[in-house]
């Protein structure tokens, strides 16, 4: 199918298809109105990095240039200023903890939903969690912007891990084994090298657009893991 811009809905990308007229939401890959309404869109996985730090894990790889005929038609480079100084609409309890744009990486898995603030990260990582019987680990990159999250467990057994200190760039150990581990999720030394941790959606969101597609989440509290 082929798809292009139709409009923003509260800041989220919509798009509509070329074959049916069909708009979809960029967010949950749902059809919203139109022909096929109520389909959606199979996910792919992916990650949001820093440039650098995608680079460094594929030095080889190709980018996407823009292009000049159309460079009228970009975004500015204060984008993300303009954007933050428009209203935005969410559900707002008497219990609220986090601000509209605070800056969340959501996590969605079998049903359940969690928002782990990006603050509460920056304070401290890796984090462990568990999400719907998933032993689950966060982390953040060198770059103190990329995040990835992980299952963490291998052969059916849960590990726990924590930076390594003093290093130069990050690696983490797991206290089971003393392994180390790298960003990408694979063990780089010790019993499980070459093992990799199963990759796990994280989506990096203003807390105002997770809570309006996920209803039902949680909020992280830093030092108040879920087992």
């Amino acid at each position: 199918m082929s798809f292009h811009l139709a409009g923003i809905n509260n800041q989220n990308f919509i798009m509509r298809d070329e074959e049916t007229g069909s708009w979809w939401q960029q967010v949950t890959g749902e059809a919203i109105l139109g022909p096929l309404k109520g389909h959606r869109l199979n996910p792919v996985f992916s990650d949001e990095l820093s440039f650098a730090t995608w680079k460094q894990e594929h030095p080889q790889g190709r980018i996407l240039r823009r292009d000049e005929r159309v460079a009228g038609r970009y975004a500015s480079a204060n984008w993300e200023e303009q954007i933050a100084k428009l209203r935005v609409v969410t559900p707002i309890g008497a219990e609220e903890s986090l601000t509209p744009r605070a800056l969340i990486v959501g996590v969605a898995f079998d049903g359940a939903a969690k928002a782990y603030p990006f603050a509460d990260l920056e304070r401290q990582s890796p984090i462990l969690d568990n999400i719907a019987g998933v032993s689950l680990l966060l982390v953040l990159g060198d770059d103190r912007k990329s995040v990835r999250a992980f299952e963490r467990s291998i052969d059916g057994r849960t590990l726990e891990f924590f930076a390594k200190p003093g290093a130069a760039s990050l690696r983490l150990i797991d206290a089971e084994t003393g392994s180390e581990w790298d960003f990408t999720g694979q063990a780089t030394s010790g019993p499980l090298t070459g093992r990799q941790l199963r990759k796990i959606a994280g989506l990096k969101d203003y807390w105002f657009d997770w809570k309006i597609y996920h209803p039902q989440t949680t909020v992280y509290s830093l030092g108040l893991r879920q087992d």
